[in-house]
């Protein structure tokens, strides 16, 4: 799958790509990540992306021309996604991710400043934000949308299970049951914090009843 991310910062995304899994499904040619920067076709000398809004007000607005040209500039791929990224678009769930898995393209417009000229958001088939909050720019949820993304691409994850419990997988309300690994017991300031007895029976239905009970613990916790 390719990943082509519109961005005025692309140095941004140089760590977080060289590290753990997206580095590796890069590696083994599961995804691919091509960057491009509008600022490629500004015309002043200063190479600005924004400009001052019509109608007075604060900060700067990022023009349509260096958008659309970088736009045009991507080559398209069969079954492609053109993703706007911004605190007004409709909030990105799991559902969103396994079905942009079925994609064999998603290109991520990442926006700056107080926000887009209204003619670039034409351009996108959808608006995407993360959350009800408000960040600096589009590069971070655009790195959230890539790893939520690639991991349920095939051959990306050790396991071949591994992302079949993931919370929000089997519903949005779903949490992944407590997990716990060595050593048996811990101790934390004078206590002994120990595993529940149950993951070391051995008993596989016992377990399994076990883990769905505490999903429902979760679950009313989270809804309260």
């Amino acid at each position: 799958m390719q990943f082509d991310i519109i961005t005025i910062f692309p140095d941004i995304f140089v760590s977080y790509l060289s590290e753990s899994i997206l580095s590796r499904a890069i590696k083994n040619k599961k995804i691919k990540i091509i960057n491009h920067n509008p600022r490629v076709f500004a015309t002043d000398a200063h190479r600005s992306v924004d400009d001052r809004p019509y109608g007075g007000g604060p900060g700067m607005i990022l023009k349509f021309s260096p958008f659309y040209k970088t736009l045009r500039k991507i080559k398209k791929i069969k079954k492609s996604k053109i993703i706007l990224l911004t605190p007004a678009g409709r909030q990105f769930t799991q559902r969103d991710a396994e079905k942009y898995a079925g994609l064999n393209q998603l290109i991520l417009i990442s926006g700056r400043y107080e926000g887009f000229d209204e003619r670039i958001e034409r351009l996108a088939d959808e608006k995407i934000s993360v959350g009800p909050y408000v960040l600096s720019g589009g590069e971070i949820p655009a790195l959230t949308i890539i790893e939520a993304v690639t991991r349920l691409i095939p051959g990306v994850l050790g396991h071949i299970d591994s992302a079949a419990g993931d919370t929000f997988t089997n519903d949005l309300e779903y949490v992944e049951y407590p997990q716990y690994t060595r050593p048996e017991i811990v101790k934390v300031i004078g206590k002994n914090w120990r595993v529940p007895k149950v993951l070391l029976s051995g008993n596989h239905k016992d377990i399994k009843t076990w883990r769905h009970k505490q999903v429902q613990k979760l679950r009313k916790t989270s809804n309260n």
